[in-house]
């Protein structure tokens, strides 16, 4: 309450008064937008900082990715010369026929000078028949990244496994890189096959597990494919050793590219392909009954 002895303000002097608690009023607003305007700045530039970094990182792994692949490279001491891992009674390793320790794309051969109707020289790839008695040789080519792979895969695969641990059949799978330009230029059908290879050098055992993972988790074609550290990580959950430097020196690169233009060059242009007793399973029969009526022929 005021006092009664206090002047009284003049109309001028009031005036004056609310004009200067204006104008404080006014400065205090223009702080509190300039500190704001300045926070927002800050915090589009952080921002544009994170996307320019993002940007930057995609584009030096696709950079690193699409280099170039020396023309010669070391076979892993669990496979062979072909591009195989193969297994037996209860997914034990069967340690490759080749002695060859190194491969160079310039010794994959020629391309067919037609369209293949069915591969040729299989007994140069290593696929024959095996002596009656014998589990049947079955080999299958397969791309990580193609989505009738996966489906076969799922569908068979655990009744090959059955038929190897029976000793029906051994079971030899090559992973090409064939669906490269499928993957927005990561070459993840390639790089996917390779760190496969780290996997079958370091921890053969558990190549079969990292197969099965990767079609779990199987990219959609026309995408980048997962990235290393992905590939890195699902050997790491299946048990595998660490393959981490094995990926990122691309360590077995050269020989997926040299097996699959060798495969390419004996007339193998899809996946999957599946060859049992040196024969060709072909689209116009099931695999059921390709499958039934090879193993018959061997009893």
């Amino acid at each position: 309450m005021s006092s009664k002895n206090e002047p009284r303000l003049t109309k001028a002097e009031r005036t004056a008064q609310a004009r200067e608690t204006a104008k404080k009023l006014r400065e205090a607003q223009l702080k509190k937008e300039k500190r704001n305007s300045w926070l927002i700045r800050g915090g589009v530039l952080a921002s544009a900082l994170a996307i320019v970094v993002i940007i930057a990182l995609v584009v030096i792994n696709t950079q690193k990715n699409n280099e170039p692949i020396p023309a010669a490279g070391p076979v892993s001491s669990n496979m062979n010369a072909y591009g195989g891992v193969a297994f037996g009674a209860n997914g034990a390793l069967i340690p490759p026929t080749t002695t060859v320790k190194t491969v160079d794309i310039a010794d994959a051969g020629t391309p067919p000078t037609a369209a293949p109707t069915a591969a040729t020289g299989l007994d140069e790839i290593g696929i024959k028949a095996t002596a009656k008695g014998e589990p049947v040789q079955t080999v299958i080519y397969f791309d990580f990244m193609c989505p009738f792979c996966g489906d076969f895969e799922k569908t068979y695969g655990a009744e090959l496994k059955q038929l190897a641990t029976d000793k029906k059949i051994t079971l030899e799978y090559r992973a090409l890189g064939f669906l490269d330009r499928f993957s927005q230029g990561t070459n993840y059908s390639s790089r996917a096959a390779a760190a496969a290879v780290c996997v079958a050098e370091e921890s053969p055992e558990k190549y079969q597990d990292f197969l099965d993972k990767l079609f779990q988790n199987q990219p959609q074609e026309n995408s980048k494919g997962l990235s290393n550290s992905k590939l890195v990580g699902y050997a790491k959950e299946v048990g595998a050793a660490d393959i981490s430097s094995c990926v990122d020196a691309k360590t077995y690169r050269p020989y997926v590219n040299f097996t699959s233009t060798l495969a390419s060059n004996h007339g193998i242009n899809s996946t999957p392909s599946v060859f049992m007793d040196g024969e060709q399973w072909s689209s116009k029969e099931s695999f059921d009954a390709f499958k039934t009526r090879v193993l018959d022929a061997k009893k």
